[in-house]
């Protein structure tokens, strides 16, 4: 396929914000796709290479390059030239890149480069989102979304399914299981305002402790075990003792869910800003596990042997898990069968919770699937403070004691069409600590600086607490936060995780 049908798609998406017309615009496009470039399409139009990010800076991508008068580059051709760029290590890396890519814009027309270059910086904002590309491909196909999304779920990967099910038809979905050895979608838990308010939407129920720490799921195959992240990237030589404990337990083949956290001295957990560090990529595994040992919390267990457990409900799949995991391998929780009765031991729970340093509980209906990848309202989390997971769009540079850092951070929740809508800045909250690992993480995002303010490519989450919103006519949304101030940054969120501006505006009307 062309890469100016995908280009050509890819603006006429942008430029609509009807999400049918979204819909029909990507199924006509897969429908035309050869399935073998099925997955390749899909990435591209979500903005997504297969090989990551090459590690192209601005300054490269911004050489002038003589535009094509005709389109003869095709996805295959960009796909290639990404390897070659990705492969490109060591010495005089920097011009190979240079003439790869030089070659690579040669080829494509004026229309093909904006795309390109947008694609190569991770700047696609056509509003393609993963959940419209998913109906596109439905459509295209001709197979019910709902199946599809079960299928993506168990698989973790929307361009392989769509592939699949493009080539074979819906029979391709029913090929599709959970594996141990491939990670799944995790579930998401949705909010509630109080214990109370959890209890009764849920019914029979167990409260959960919320750590603060980092999401895993471990896979055992007998002596192999890889441990993923909630962004199913693998992090397995960077926790030796998750691996460690999960090899010492007594089944052979399963996989389980849970969080990773440090503990002080006294007990109590460690903030999640150094859980984050000691998992970083360029971390000294043998000095971080003298200096801050982690220990792994599960609270479920999405198969165990042959079998997948995934529609098994909350208490049954509870025990499972205990029936595998030591009781101090294990979160704690509270058992609710009757809401009524044990409201107020529930209550205690929490506020239990909180003494014990932890941010908060999960409430779950004990009569519940595991909704892999799903936020839904089977899991309530409730914590002590409103809090919302936004983006950071830009950053000004400090003055005084902040000078040469990184400080007042420009803040945006997720609009439909897949941009980013600003809901205020804050600077409180900070600490030295998080201020110079902010900086470093915000230039390596940089796509401009004024000397004033730097923008940045929308990827860095972070967790901010706020005491309410108020209406303001500066911004978009047509609210703003009052007091706002970050609780942590989110390094292991993407950008499609953050909030949206209808959380916002629906908190803003309750």
């Amino acid at each position: 396929m062309l890469l100016a049908e995908v280009a050509r798609v890819s603006k006429e998406v942008a430029e609509t914000s009807a999400r049918s017309r979204k819909t029909a615009l990507l199924a006509g496009l897969f429908a035309d796709a050869p399935p073998e470039e099925a997955g390749l399409v899909i990435s591209y139009l979500s903005g997504r290479l297969p090989q990551g990010r090459p590690g192209i800076g601005w300054r490269t991508l911004g050489q002038e390059a003589e535009p094509a008068d005709a389109p003869t580059l095709t996805v295959l051709d960009v796909d290639t030239a990404v390897g070659e760029l990705a492969a490109t290590r060591g010495a005089g890396s920097v011009e190979r890149r240079g003439r790869v890519l030089a070659g690579l814009l040669g080829r494509a027309t004026a229309a093909e480069q904006v795309f390109l270059r947008s694609l190569l910086s991770g700047e696609v904002r056509q509003g393609a989102l993963d959940a419209v590309a998913l109906e596109g491909v439905a459509a295209a196909a001709g197979v019910p979304a709902a199946d599809l999304r079960r299928a993506v779920m168990l698989d973790g990967s929307l361009p392989r399914v769509a592939a699949a099910v493009l080539a074979e038809g819906a029979q391709a979905l029913c090929t599709v299981t959970l594996r141990v050895g491939r990670p799944v979608q995790p579930m998401l838990a949705g909010t509630a305002k109080s214990v109370a308010e959890a209890l009764g939407a849920l019914g029979p129920c167990a409260v959960e402790e919320k750590l603060d720490g980092i999401r895993v799921q471990v896979h055992r195959d007998g002596a192999d075990v890889r441990v993923y992240t909630r962004s199913l990237d693998e992090i397995t030589e960077r926790l030796p003792e998750v691996a460690e404990l999960a090899r010492s337990l007594p089944g052979e083949r399963f996989i389980l869910d849970g969080e990773v956290i440090g503990r002080a001295p006294d007990g109590r957990p460690v903030p999640f800003q150094e859980i984050a560090s000691r998992v970083g990529s360029r971390v000294d595994v043998g000095a971080a596990r003298r200096t801050l040992p982690v220990v792994p919390c599960f609270f479920d267990v999405l198969a165990v042997g042959e079998d997948v457990l995934l529609d098994l409900p909350v208490r049954e799949r509870y025990a499972a898990l205990a029936a595998l995991v030591p009781e101090d391998a294990r979160v704690r929780r509270l058992a609710v069968e009757d809401p009524g009765e044990q409201e107020a031991e529930a209550e205690e729970f929490w506020a239990e919770t909180l003494r014990r340093g932890h941010e908060g509980v999960v409430v779950k209906g004990l009569d519940s699937a595991y909704a892999a990848g799903r936020r839904g309202r089977h899991w309530l989390k409730v914590k002590p403070v409103h809090t919302l997971d936004l983006v950071v769009l830009a950053a000004e540079w400090g003055h005084g004691r902040r000078t040469g850092l990184l400080s007042n951070l420009h803040l945006g929740a997720r609009t439909a069409e897949g941009t980013y809508a600003m809901l205020g800045k804050t600077f409180k909250g900070l600490t030295d600590q998080m201020l110079r690992w902010q900086t470093e993480a915000l230039r390596a995002l940089a796509t401009s600086d004024d000397g004033f303010t730097v923008r940045v490519r929308p990827e860095l989450v972070v967790e901010i607490a706020y005491d309410g919103l108020q209406r303001s006519s500066r911004y978009p949304a047509g609210v703003a936060l009052r007091f706002a101030r970050v609780l942590r940054h989110r390094p292991d969120k993407t950008a499609a995780e953050a909030d949206t501006v209808a959380t916002v505006l629906a908190a803003h009307a309750a």
